[in-house]
């Protein structure tokens, strides 16, 4: 447990390091150039700082042992912030299909840049960097914290792909290719942004186990023949566990005083 907060850590840290640099060289490019677009991305950078330290943040409460006031633990506190990184990725797709239609209506103003080139590239190279990592540590702990930090990290990469795609488009004269690709990742965005809100929603809802795993304690139970019968099985999620209450009956006979 102690190295799964440790790694969640860790993310968070070289996310808000990787993403600083991005949001100065994105800034400093576009102002220079004068390119709006990627003025518009370096606030999707801060963003992404802002995703990266709600990572950092919750990970550091929910690492926090159990105590008086809080007996089963601070897990919880990972579905909290993953909450909050939903709905920053759903305000940044609203944003992104809403220039991409205007982009759509009114035309591309995307003009070709060595300048937007490169940081296109580093764009592309710090964020699959930082995909990979919390991509590892997500399938080693399943946590929900690195998961919608991971698909921050694959969405940003996938976005200025194309925004690279689109600048060399540029080249040979077509501009109409920015606009459709921003509103199909607009809205897969969102998608991404809801399915992590609906997740961690659940869990801070207490909602219980699912079928398959309730008719696995029912075996588990089963399988002892002093239990007669299992009247009830309450549970409630604690991070990225559940807490299980089992009632039993059982045959007055097992008992010996």
């Amino acid at each position: 447990m102690e190295e799964k907060f440790a790694i969640t850590k860790k993310a968070g840290i070289l996310g808000i390091i990787g993403n600083i640099f991005l949001l100065i060289i994105k800034a400093t490019v576009g102002f220079l150039s004068k390119s709006q677009a990627m003025i518009a991305d370096s606030f999707n950078s801060a963003g992404d700082i802002f995703a990266s330290l709600m990572t950092f943040i919750g990970n550091r409460i929910a690492s926090a042992p159990d105590d008086e006031d809080h007996n089963l633990g601070h897990g919880k506190a990972e579905y909290i912030f993953s909450l909050f990184i939903s709905i920053a990725m759903i305000v940044v797709s609203a944003k992104l299909l809403f220039d991409s239609v205007v982009t759509l209506i009114l035309g591309s103003e995307l003009k070709f840049s060595w300048f937007l080139v490169f940081v296109c590239i580093a764009t592309i190279i710090t964020k699959l960097f930082l995909y990979f990592y919390t991509s590892r540590g997500y399938k080693k702990y399943n946590s929900i914290l690195l998961e919608a930090s991971m698909k921050d990290h694959r969405n940003d990469c996938i976005v200025t792909s194309f925004t690279l795609i689109s600048i060399l488009l540029t080249l040979v004269g077509i501009y109409w290719f920015d606009g459709i690709v921003g509103i199909g990742i607009s809205i897969w965005i969102c998608y991404t942004g809801v399915t992590i809100f609906i997740e961690s929603y659940n869990v801070l809802m207490d909602i219980s186990v699912d079928d398959k795993t309730k008719d696995l304690i029912l075996d588990i139970a089963h399988s002892y023949k002093e239990i007669k019968k299992v009247d009830s099985i309450i549970s409630t999620p604690v991070g990225d566990r559940y807490l299980v209450f089992i009632t039993i009956c059982l045959d007055r006979k097992s008992f010996y005083f």
